[in-house]
């Protein structure tokens, strides 16, 4: 049986290749009986949607971020990659 990690992990995979059969399976066993994932699931798939239909209206090019929010990615993506 999987884990709710494992669960939430192939949940968020299946938006980025197919999953394989013993996959599926085992994923569809776990949301029988997993409140809690069955609720990611669908959070993962709301913004699913979100995103294509934000890619439809022409990506999020009217969005104008401060130059805080701009450092703050800035550091957060140099801290994820290793870099100060």
């Amino acid at each position: 049986m999987l884990t709710c990690k494992d669960a939430s992990h192939l949940i968020s995979e299946r938006q980025d290749r197919p999953l394989g059969r013993r996959e599926r399976l085992g994923l569809w066993l776990h949301l029988l009986i997993c409140v809690y994932c069955r609720a990611f699931e669908r959070q993962v798939a709301m913004l699913s949607r979100a995103m294509r239909e934000l890619g439809r209206r022409g990506g999020a090019d009217g969005i104008d971020l401060g130059p805080e929010a701009r450092e703050r990615i800035r550091k957060a993506i140099a801290e994820r990659n290793g870099h100060d």
